[in-house]
């Protein structure tokens, strides 16, 4: 069959249904079951009034449970077992044993920190500087473009731009191009050190300044409200969090393979312990009891540290709540200083090899910063959309009422415009942070996740579909769910927020 009168055909038989449907069960509900006559006749339209929005809602509904709903239940289950038998944690201890897994957390982090603060600061550039030139909506549409471009088509595009030839031939890759025209003249030093050096300085001073704008209002207001106490409250929580995690993290690794063998040399080395013969009373003491304890240990420190974290979250302290996303944020700034500085180490003291093309993909800690471009070359013209309708819809009196006053860009900026939007800047950090936890067609294509630039969903796929390990590969699967959950309900609370 010809595709055109193939896809005719679908279309014709999709639409016709989702029409026979409502017609039909409309008619059924009115003409069959409820029908308007009779002694009943008003009870039966009241009854057909409620059930009609869930009977017209019923294959949606079918339709998100098959597809969302059920694969996480199944997911779930997959994870605690293995070919069949239940074996409780032991896919996430074997998980956890592997060191792919580490260097994909690793990864993970890394991606998560770089790419949302760098696509948002550029997405928030491009939105102020846009709106103040003449051909702006041009640049808009550029900056916007790669957004229309699948990643897999954006990889291949980038994958060029990294192309590597052997020495002695033309360099097709853009960087290995301009790489090659540098000898280590004076031009290359200007070109390669002392300018991106002065522009890695720049970037510093820039996220120094940032950070004290952060900083600043978070200090003046726990010595206005007197807060002292709950950023104690508040220090203590995160301490008690992340030891539970760790805890869990280490309980995991051990439960399963290292505790029974741990204690069987222990129930070798006394003479209580030969009372111990491997039944079920010694399985019950040396793995069920202990096991129980420990978990009993983990949820009660995890609910002392949510019980302080949660309402500061979630409206009863809000300035608790302002004051950890401001500590969140300048934790952040913090580690992209830190790295900034050593690239600037790197590259006053480096060695730079002039003459001989480099395979960039393959570069240790380089290679997941290049994939990482990819993603915020993508993401940069969708947050710069966001964000330049929030700064049209900043008060026009309020800018006015700081140029009387004497501020500067700068200030206008960032002490005016900035602190107005920053409820939308939240929002897209956090949508780009969950394209950031779900990224795997840009690592699939460039590298397959080799030289040390695995991310979990490639390890996931990895496990499920090259290994066929369902139970570890489910267990990476939950992992990721784990981690996407807080952001999707802290981005539904904001919008819940904002409705009302």
């Amino acid at each position: 069959m010809n595709p055109a009168v193939q896809a005719l055909f679908v279309i014709v038989i999709g639409v016709g249904g989702c029409v026979g449907y409502f017609y039909f069960s409309n008619l059924f509900l009115d003409k069959v079951l409820f029908p308007a006559r009779g002694p009943n006749a008003g009870r039966n339209i009241s009854r057909a009034n409620m059930i009609r929005p869930w009977l017209f809602l019923a294959p949606a509904l079918i339709a998100l449970g098959t597809y969302l709903a059920y694969p996480v239940f199944a997911t779930a289950w997959l994870s605690l077992h293995r070919n069949g038998d239940f074996v409780g944690l032991e896919n996430y201890s074997r998980m956890a044993s592997e060191a792919k897994f580490w260097e994909s957390m690793r990864n993970n982090m890394l991606w998560l920190i770089v790419v949302p603060a760098l696509s948002t600061a550029f997405g928030l550039l491009a939105a102020q500087l846009s709106d103040r030139i003449r051909w702006g909506s041009i640049a808009k549409s550029l900056i916007f473009m790669p957004m229309a471009i699948s990643f897999v088509g954006a990889s291949v595009i980038w994958k060029l731009i990294y192309d590597t030839r052997p020495e002695g031939q033309a360099q097709i890759g853009l960087l290995n191009a301009l790489w090659m025209r540098f000898d280590g003249g004076i031009g290359s030093t200007l070109l390669l050190q002392v300018l991106p050096a002065a522009f890695l300085l720049s970037l510093i001073a820039a996220f120094a300044y940032v950070g004290w704008l952060v900083t600043r209002p978070m200090v003046a207001a726990l010595r206005r409200e007197g807060a002292s106490s709950t950023l104690i409250q508040m220090i203590i929580a995160f301490a008690t969090l992340v030891v539970t995690l760790a805890l869990g993290a280490r309980f995991i690794r051990v439960i399963g393979t290292g505790a029974p063998l741990v204690l069987e040399k222990i129930s070798q080395s006394g003479t209580f312990w030969f009372m111990f013969d491997g039944g079920v009373w010694s399985v019950f003491f040396n793995s069920v009891l202990p096991s129980v304890i420990v978990i009993g240990v983990l949820a009660a420190m995890l609910k002392f540290a949510l019980s302080i974290l949660i309402p500061m979250f979630f409206g009863i302290s809000p300035l608790a709540r302002v004051m950890l996303g401001r500590a969140l944020g300048i934790a952040v700034v913090i580690f992209l200083i830190w790295e900034l500085v050593t690239w600037l180490t790197g590259l006053v003291t480096g060695v730079m090899p002039y003459g001989k093309p480099q395979t960039w993909l393959t570069l240790g800690y380089w290679n997941s910063y290049f994939l990482m471009i990819v993603l915020v070359w993508i993401q940069t013209g969708f947050a710069m959309v966001i964000l330049s309708a929030a700064l049209r819809g900043v008060p026009e009196d309020t800018v006015e009422a700081a140029i009387i006053d004497g501020a500067n860009p700068f200030q206008i900026f960032f002490q005016i415009k900035v602190p107005q939007i920053m409820s939308t800047i939240v929002v897209v950090w956090t949508t780009i942070t969950i394209v950031v936890l779900k990224v795997f067609d840009i690592v699939l294509a460039m590298t397959n996740g080799q030289w040390e630039t695995q991310v979990l969903a490639n390890y996931m796929y990895d496990k499920l579909f090259r290994s066929l390990d369902w139970g570890v590969g489910s267990a990476s699967a939950m992992v990721i769910m784990l981690l996407v959950t807080p952001i999707l309900i802290w981005n539904v609370y904001n919008a819940r927020k904002e409705m009302r």
